[in-house]
């Protein structure tokens, strides 16, 4: 009897080493207020996974057995009212909108409903305002969509006509959407919308705003400027608001006709200030100029007047080339920095579209490498100096937020 005793502990010991070894094949649970999204590594099309961590500046998080897997590829993601909201991008058929919120450092999913492919979706009050963006001059009407994100329900839907605001014959196609004030701000690029070369202008030295009523979406005026080119890009924000609520704005001057880019505008930063619907002429920021011949891709505002900017250099520019150079430009003291510390632009495969900042003067990137390494980055203004943080394991790293 003593014997078998003995065998049977000894059995559950292996069983137990075994299960232990198991377990640390998959790692440990990842419990945490951010969000960071995952592609996993395949060779096609695969759908993400949200996985959770405590903190973007040390530790490992990992795919394999943890996440939560997204319905369906091409995922964007944004945060409104303390939950996540994860969007499918259809390719013209309506896709999945899933909800999440953070309970004890796991994401909890609290409604999943369908909606159209969109192009431009943002934060507007206590609604996210969705645009399904009109690209034909034979089909001049963009719908909108607003999602209240407190019943989480689409509460109201319309259209506005794409080629009132430009007022040129061409159709005006926003690049993004942001609450300024009372007001929804729209810049657009003037696109002909057809004949084989939908995204062509005949004006690419100009940028504009429409700008909107909420929840209306009536088209109260058109805000123009002659010194850069549009505002963003295409699918890309250009525009962001910082603390004293003013609205910053950049061009990557990439106007294009015929395949080849017309503008002659510089890349350039440019300012609306807080309760006007007019740029402010007094303020005009050269960056080709400032930075020593890049040009602004994408960016994300840090906090005091600070923007984590992407950029090409001058051989590398396109309608949609993104930039996978570094920079730090002061909106206030019109400085900038080239950002140190990074792997260089050659080794990167890819860089997050949607970043986090806690609005300190620092910001977090996520950076996969060609040799399929991903780390979260903090890029800290003051020093313009790039710090190695959390490591994720198992494919390119998407996108990265935050919830409380």
């Amino acid at each position: 009897m003593k014997t078998n005793f003995k065998t049977i502990v000894l059995a559950l010991i292996t069983l137990s080493a075994f299960n232990s070894c198991k377990k640390d094949d998959v790692g440990p649970p990842n419990y945490g207020n951010y969000i960071v999204a995952v592609s996993p590594i395949a060779s096609t099309g695969v759908a993400d996974y949200l996985l959770t961590a405590e903190s973007l500046e040390e530790g490992s998080i990992s795919t394999r057995g943890h996440g939560v897997e997204q319905d369906g590829t091409y995922r964007y993601y944004m945060t409104a009212n303390n939950k996540f909201f994860s969007m499918l991008y259809g390719q013209g058929n309506p896709g999945a909108v899933t909800t999440y919120e953070i309970t004890n450092g796991s994401l909890n999913k609290v409604s999943d409903f369908q909606s159209e492919t969109v192009q431009a979706f943002a934060p507007v009050n206590d609604d996210i305002l969705m645009m399904k963006i009109s690209r034909s001059i034979t089909n001049k009407l963009t719908n909108f969509y607003i999602v209240n994100t407190n019943s989480l329900l689409i509460t109201s839907e319309g259209t506005v006509n794409n080629q009132i605001p430009s007022g040129n014959g061409e159709l005006a196609h926003f690049t993004w959407i942001r609450q300024f004030g009372d007001k929804v701000f729209a810049p657009y690029m003037s696109v002909k919308g057809c004949c084989g070369d939908a995204f062509a202008t005949a004006y690419p030295d100009s940028s504009w705003i429409a700008v909107y009523s909420y929840p209306e979406m009536k088209l109260e005026k058109v805000i123009k400027d002659d010194r850069t080119s549009y505002i963003g890009r295409y699918f890309v924000d250009g525009t962001a608001v910082d603390e004293k609520g003013d609205l910053y704005a950049f061009s990557s001057s990439t106007a294009t006709s015929g395949g080849k880019i017309t503008s002659t505008k510089p890349s350039a930063i440019v300012r609306i200030n807080k309760g006007t619907t007019e740029y402010d002429m007094s303020f005009y920021l050269n960056f080709e100029e400032l930075s020593g011949g890049f040009n602004v891709t994408n960016w994300f505002y840090i906090g005091q007047g600070n923007f984590i900017v992407l950029m090409t250099e001058k051989n590398e520019k396109g309608e949609y080339t993104a930039g996978f150079n570094f920079g730090v430009v002061n909106v206030y003291d019109k400085t900038f920095k080239k950002v140190t510390g990074l792997p260089n632009s050659s080794e990167i495969n890819n860089v997050t579209a949607t970043n986090y900042s806690s609005l300190n003067g620092s910001g977090h990137v996520g950076l996969t490498l060609k040799e399929g390494t991903s780390f979260v980055y903090k890029i800290d203004a003051a020093t313009g100096v790039a710090t190695q943080g959390l490591r994720v394991e198992g494919g390119t790293i998407t996108a990265i937020s935050k919830l409380n």
